[in-house]
């Protein structure tokens, strides 16, 4: 069903340019990567890694048309420093480079972030002509309902030092991951979700369902053995079908799936973690997606 979705897509963005060739001609395609909660001033480094950048943007007809935000999601999304600063770093990216139409890749609560964007187009006079550009959002693990990990860390028990280097702990971006304050958010202020309008453009949710942490398996080194074990830890606090920090079921929450991991890449599942890597050929999916 989803694969249809994605094909009519295409095939209608080829009959545009089939029919108007000097109007297709005149623009650009981009990808732009949004990572998620907190403050990343070298996102590429050291949230996404430059191997999985560097592997997804390949699938563009122009590579260098590509742009890393750096915001700080450590805010309320309506922040200046978070809906603020992605809407001018996107803005500047497609201005800059003629982009007309541009996939968005994002982690976590990079997924609400872009959700808030296109849900309040009103908030920022940049926000409509993102929209207009963007083709569709790929989230990856995006934590559309929340988490109760985020209500363990805001409550202050024995989880808070431990999600530390997932959430940043108690800032605002992790009170607004609490499962019934996204509950509340869901309801009033973002699209997408269950029984509310649909998004402006398609948001497709790539969801994770395990983490392995054999030592034998290969596949539970993948973004680092230390950080699957954290995550393995975190992972009893969430029903069965999770990452290690969102359940399936967050993960599935707005938009549409595009796959469970298991069906795409092998059989292998991809933890919270990996989920922003090149694991199992994940990055090769995202840039023959372009």
């Amino acid at each position: 069903m989803i694969l249809n979705e994605r094909w009519r897509a295409r095939l209608c963005a080829l009959a545009l340019a089939a029919a108007f060739p000097v109007a297709a001609s005149a623009g650009n395609t981009g990808v732009a990567f949004v990572h998620g909660t907190g403050n990343h001033p070298d996102a590429t480094n050291e949230y996404w890694t430059r191997e999985m950048i560097d592997a997804v943007r390949k699938g563009l007809p122009n590579p260098a048309l590509y742009v890393v935000v750096a915001c700080d999601f450590s805010k309320y999304a309506w922040a200046p420093e978070a809906s603020g600063c992605l809407g001018k770093q996107l803005s500047a990216f497609i201005a800059a480079n003629n982009i007309t139409d541009m996939v968005v890749e994002t982690h976590s609560h990079g997924g609400n972030m872009m959700r808030w964007l296109m849900s309040n187009p009103t908030q920022d006079s940049r926000f409509p002509g993102i929209i207009k550009t963007i083709r569709w959002v790929n989230a990856l693990a995006p934590s559309s309902l929340g988490t109760p990990l985020a209500d363990a860390t805001i409550s202050g028990n024995v989880f808070e030092s431990s999600l530390g280097w997932l959430m940043g702990q108690k800032s605002d971006a992790v009170r607004m991951q609490q499962v019934s304050w996204m509950a509340n958010y869901n309801a009033t202020w973002m699209y997408g979700t269950a029984g509310r309008p649909a998004l402006p453009k398609n948001f497709y949710a790539v969801v994770g369902t395990d983490v392995k942490t054999m030592v034998f398996d290969s596949a539970s080194y993948c973004g680092g053995y230390p950080t699957q074990l954290g995550l393995e830890i975190t992972q009893a606090w969430l029903p069965a079908c999770s990452d290690g920090f969102l359940s399936c079921a967050s993960q599935t929450g707005a938009g549409s799936t595009w796959f469970q991991d298991k069906a795409k890449l092998g059989g292998e599942t991809l933890s919270h973690n990996q989920s922003r890597r090149p694991c199992f050929g994940l990055d090769a999916l995202l840039r023959n997606d372009l």
